[in-house]
């Protein structure tokens, strides 16, 4: 990933805390200034819990992971409470499979609409990821080593779901723009972090991708099943959530109050 993306991705997700985060030797932190930018001005509560997220620890420095989690430390847990115990009653978990469907451009719409037609500024969108659409959950140093465009598709030479769309530039205070901030023109996974929206990572869907892997020869380094999901895993975007699973993790948001949406 060049470093212009990586800066994007932590200041749309607020960056974090730890240096074990990115499994590096130090971790950027963002300013406070800097976490979901884009959230409302009236939307304390949700601008709250994105301040949370930034600060509550990711372990990425994993050199095995098991097929199926069984201890809190193998997930991030302390920031998945965060996401469940948000109280209020306007939130929504979006179950989101296909990397080339419109999950994005959803996800937007319904923002949109919660904040400016409904009033609900603390509205918090969360997207429960797996299937191809884990892919772009991916940083583009893993996409380039295991080459998942193979797995993600054609249309997808590089994960270029992370990338500024070119409504990004726009004057975010005319919401009304349709080329603007709040338009298709700028689907993105940073301009959604921005806004406030959490993506939830699946440990389920890891372990299948590094099983294609195996299977389909791209393993450079010749590791085991579990040493790719680990590899997999420690690659996750900064910011985001890792879930056991996303369909298990679905009952628990549900649970939550969280509306349900695919």
């Amino acid at each position: 990933m060049t470093d212009l993306k990586r800066r994007h991705i932590i200041q749309a997700a607020g960056a974090v805390a730890a240096a074990g985060v990115l499994g590096l030797p130090q971790a950027a932190a963002a300013k406070a200034g800097d976490v979901a930018s884009e959230i409302p001005s009236d939307g304390g509560r949700l601008k709250g819990l994105a301040e949370a997220l930034a600060k509550a620890p990711r372990r990425r420095d994993f050199k095995t992971v098991p097929m199926i989690l069984t201890k809190p430390s193998e997930w991030d847990d302390e920031a998945l409470r965060l996401v469940l115990d948000y109280k209020s009653p306007h939130k929504q978990a979006w179950d989101n499979t296909v990397i080339g469907g419109p999950w994005l451009n959803l996800m937007r719409n319904s923002l949109n609409a919660q904040i400016w037609s409904f009033r609900h500024p603390d509205f918090l969108v969360v997207s429960a990821t797996h299937g191809s659409a884990h892919l772009a959950l991916l940083d583009q140093s893993i996409w380039d080593k295991y080459q998942l465009t193979k797995l993600a598709g054609d249309k997808f030479k590089t994960n270029t779901l992370i990338e500024d769309a070119k409504g990004a530039t726009a004057d975010a205070k005319d919401f009304e723009n349709a080329d603007g901030v709040y338009s298709p023109a700028n689907n993105s996974i940073p301009a959604l972090m921005k806004r406030g929206v959490v993506f939830l990572s699946c440990h389920n869907a890891i372990w299948e991708e590094a099983g294609k892997l195996i299977k389909s020869g791209a393993n450079p380094d010749k590791l085991t099943h579990e040493q790719i999901a680990a590899d997999l895993t420690n690659h996750l975007l900064p910011g985001v959530v890792l879930t056991p699973g996303a369909v298990g993790t679905l009952p628990e948001l549900q649970r939550a109050g969280f509306a349900y949406a695919t």
